[in-house]
């Protein structure tokens, strides 16, 4: 296949006949095309934009939109915000569980990546390693030897895996920008951090998007049919960490974060993680911490259905082999990294494990699909319920408090103090807005403050002079380039503001995006573009 098109046309297919769209018509006519070896690709590009245009069959029972605020009108009632009642050193305790807990997970399921739950099995028995209760061992030719630091007795610390990579990514964004984190600014992390060839999947197709210019939302769709996958749920904790207690913060910092690269079930299997995550700071009741996550989604979507059967045949079978044959009956159609059914393995995982950690990972790694992600949620989850004191050493301690990454300058890290600078992130996060230091204007609520007039801007380098219109159009003059360039997409919610402006780098035109916030007579936040980031502050003129 010579093409893009011809590379994920039939993963499309999938994913729309998924999203209940009738592709019957669609289907045979694909077949065709690839049967035709001589076919164009102007062919396979004109196949998917008639993919792209499908919506779902008005019987399709579930309502599933990708936007916050349609998120938020479908679902269910929750304690959008918890009482939290912990010290300080407590709250520091819980954050490294699951930071600790997190890598344990994640290594557990590392070398059977993939692997069918029977092939599991089958090997832990072959090495004598039934029933687990330690690291899986290696075997020469069984195993890769790439596997081989995350497999037992071989392990001297967290070796590098993008379950892991995304919460230091997410630690860097949120140490920049706190709760006003936008999706653009964590397209620029990635951009700035992260290797593109260690992206997979969704990642791997929003990361060349971002490259060619199509920023979330439109990074997420275009031409990505792992938009549903299991991406954007591996990407959660640091949200729920940073949120203790509360839910509705961590769902909608998740969502920022999902967006780029995932809509719909996809969007809500991070945020669904992330409240799990800051409810567990408050109940140590795995069946309430799994109530409020479903309160953070919509009640009819796909993934909420998989997660309450998950309960009921938990709460209905003494055996969790019996519960798997359950979800893989219902939900094994689902590629291996998707969404829904992984979700549905680590609500199994949860519940079995609600109040013994090993045999929360131990049961979620046995159940196949993708095991290093099932096991770090999992493992995330028990362990900032239970506190990294009350984690066992065998899990932890082999780990040597060192986690590997490829996230540029963060390549070899101790997980305490990862985990110390996400408690500063958290203790930032709770606290209640500060006023401006010379006094902000009040703002009535939802009322939108007054941003036309001209603006003189300082950046980093020279001045600029924003001119916003009565009909809300706009120009800045690039004073150190001599010219003008059109403001697009002005924006004002409450006292925030964000435009987008071009600015000419020979052969092309380079668009950067300003979030910040007007106060009284002053404009400030941050500019950013193909993954860098300055500061822009302005006056009234």
């Amino acid at each position: 296949m010579d093409s893009l098109e011809r590379q994920m046309i039939r993963a499309e297919l999938v994913q729309r006949r998924e999203e209940g769209c009738d592709v019957a018509a669609l289907e045979p006519r694909v077949e065709r095309a690839f049967a035709d070896k001589e076919t164009d690709a102007a062919v396979f590009t004109a196949l998917y934009d008639e993919l792209d245009a499908l919506e779902p069959d008005p019987s399709f029972p579930y309502e599933e939109p990708s936007d916050l605020e349609t998120i938020r009108a479908l679902r269910p009632d929750g304690p959008r915000r918890m009482d939290l009642d912990l010290t300080d050193e407590t709250m520091r305790d819980r954050i490294y569980g699951g930071w600790l807990g997190r890598a344990a997970g994640c290594s557990l399921g590392k070398p059977v990546e993939g692997w069918p739950r029977k092939r599991i099995d089958a090997y832990l028995e072959s090495t004598h390693a039934l029933p687990l209760d330690d690291y899986i061992p290696f075997t020469e030719g069984s195993i890769s030897p790439f596997l081989k630091t995350s497999t037992r007795d071989n392990i001297e610390f967290m070796a590098r895996d993008d379950d892991m990579d995304y919460p230091i990514l997410g630690l860097l964004a949120l140490e920049r920008h706190g709760g006003e984190l936008t999706s653009r600014n964590m397209a620029n992390t990635w951009l700035s951090r992260m290797p593109f060839h260690t992206l997979y999947t969704a990642e791997n197709v929003a990361y060349r998007n971002f490259v060619n210019r199509r920023w979330p939302p439109e990074s997420a769709l275009w031409r990505n049919p792992f938009r549903e996958w299991i991406g954007a749920q591996i990407r959660a904790d640091i949200f729920g960490y940073v949120t203790p207690g509360w839910p509705e913060k961590a769902a909608e910092l998740a969502y920022r974060d999902a967006s780029i690269s995932h809509v719909k079930n996809g969007i809500y299997g991070e945020m669904f993680v992330a409240a799990m995550l800051a409810a567990s700071f408050v109940t140590s009741d795995i069946k309430e911490i799994i109530d409020i996550g479903l309160s953070e989604i919509p009640a009819k979507c796909r993934l909420s259905e998989a997660v309450h059967d998950t309960v009921s045949w938990c709460e209905e079978l003494s055996e969790w082999e019996k519960v798997w044959d359950r979800i893989f009956e219902k939900y094994g159609h689902y590629s291996g990294v998707h969404t829904i059914n992984n979700a549905a393995l680590v609500v199994m995982g949860l519940i079995f494990g609600s109040n013994d950690y090993e045999n929360g990972i131990v049961v979620t790694v046995r159940g196949g699909w993708d095991t290093d992600c099932n096991g770090a949620t999992v493992g995330s989850i028990l362990g900032a319920k239970l506190g990294a004191g009350s984690l066992p050493d065998k899990w932890i301690g082999v780990l040597s408090d060192r986690l590997m990454s490829v996230v540029r300058d963060c390549n070899d890290n101790r997980i305490s103090e990862l985990a110390e600078r996400t408690h500063q992130v958290a203790i930032q996060m709770m606290l209640p807005p500060a006023a401006d230091e010379e006094g902000a204007q009040a703002l009535v609520e939802g009322a939108a403050v007054e941003l036309r007039g001209k603006w003189t801007l300082d950046v980093t380098h020279g001045k600029q002079i924003l001119t916003v219109n009565d009909d809300w159009s706009g120009q800045i003059e690039l004073t150190a380039f001599g010219e003008i360039s059109k403001v697009r997409n002005i924006r004002v919610e409450g006292n925030k503001v964000s435009f987008v402006y071009g600015v000419n780098k020979g052969e092309m035109v380079m668009d950067i995006e300003f979030n910040g916030r007007l106060e009284g007579d002053r404009l400030r936040g941050l500019c950013s573009g193909n993954g860098f980031e300055f500061e822009m502050s302005g006056v009234r003129i």
